[in-house]
């Protein structure tokens, strides 16, 4: 699997002509910079190569409950850790629905935040009161119109993406590949098998009429941090958060460790929020873990059982009448 995997990657990788003798090099150098940790790539690049993890049990916004409160005690962060366990454990599940063993929730962060935003201070989203009203009025669509057509269902749903770009983790398949060259890096997303490819040469954003589900990732370094600037969203996007498609985000990967890369992402929209809004968390390595094809489309008997089982109901409510 690791081997299919490695091909596939490198298969997508050949068609942009991103390869090179360089770029699966078996070590890195690594260096003691001013900064602190530097693993360097065999051209000099801070290396990011390997497998890491976005899972987190740290909300992306505080909870109006824990309002005025940056931080989780340790105790609180092991019993929420433990509670994901308990909820549904594998010897019990709903018919439906997962057990814990498909989960891949992760921990709260261990920098024990109540919330991944970390600007405003209040870890909440500065949403313009127009952003609140659609929302509301979105809400109550979906409630009259559950599935009219397949449009009326998510993109995750419908297996054109899932978590996004930046991503907000979700219960399972929160993993990144990352791999790289003196001329691009290429993200594999677990979720929903998507190769995002960042070129690092000072190309221009792609001109503002072409709009694509992921954006258009533009990438350079900042020291040992790897910045990514993307726009250019679909306006048919969703992200894990109110969004438009004049969507900014602007990631920065930063290796401190073999085990640890510090992310964080700004997010830029004015047409939905106030002002612009970060967030911070921590990707662990995943040590010898594979990613499995992620063939949603192929298996996707929810979409046609979803519509189905709305011309049923419709069906069963015109006989009522």
């Amino acid at each position: 699997m690791k081997k299919r995997l490695l091909n596939g990657l490198v298969s997508s990788m050949l068609a942009l002509g991103l390869t090179s003798p360089l770029v699966f090099a078996a070590q890195s150098e690594i260096t003691a910079a001013p900064g602190g940790y530097t693993a360097l790539t065999p051209w000099g690049d801070p290396d990011l190569q390997g497998m890491w993890s976005y899972a987190s049990l740290t909300p992306l916004q505080r909870p109006q409950r824990l309002e005025g409160r940056e931080f989780y005690t340790a105790e609180e962060a092991v019993d929420i850790n433990a509670q994901v366990l308990e909820e549904r454990p594998i010897t019990q599940g709903v018919v439906g629905d997962y057990n814990i063993a498909w989960y891949d929730r992760g921990n709260v962060s261990p920098n024990l935040r109540t919330s991944l935003i970390v600007d405003p201070p209040n870890g909440r989203l500065p949403l313009r009161a127009e952003t609140i009203q659609r929302q509301a009025e979105a809400a109550v669509y979906r409630e009259e119109h559950p599935a009219d057509s397949w449009l009326d269902r998510t993109n995750w749903v419908r297996c054109i993406s899932y978590h996004g770009v930046p991503p907000v983790s979700t219960g399972y398949n929160n993993s990144y590949q990352i791999v790289q060259n003196p001329d691009f890096v290429a993200i594999y997303v677990e979720n929903i098998h998507d190769v995002r490819i960042i070129p690092l040469d000072g190309r221009p954003q792609l001109h503002a009429n072409i709009r694509q589900w992921n954006g258009d990732s533009r990438g350079h370094w900042e020291g040992n941090t790897l910045v990514v600037e993307t726009a250019n969203f679909s306006d048919k996007t969703q992200h894990r958060f109110p969004s438009s498609k004049n969507t900014r985000a602007v990631e920065r990967y930063t290796r401190v460790s073999d085990e640890l890369i510090d992310y964080e992402f700004t997010i830029e929209d004015p047409d939905v929020y106030t002002s612009s809004w970060t967030a911070v968390r921590p990707m662990p390595a995943v040590a010898d873990y594979v990613i499995y094809e992620y063939a949603c489309h192929e298996g996707n008997y929810a979409m046609f059982n979803i519509l189905r089982g709305a011309r049923v109901q419709e069906q069963a409510a015109r006989d009522n009448n």
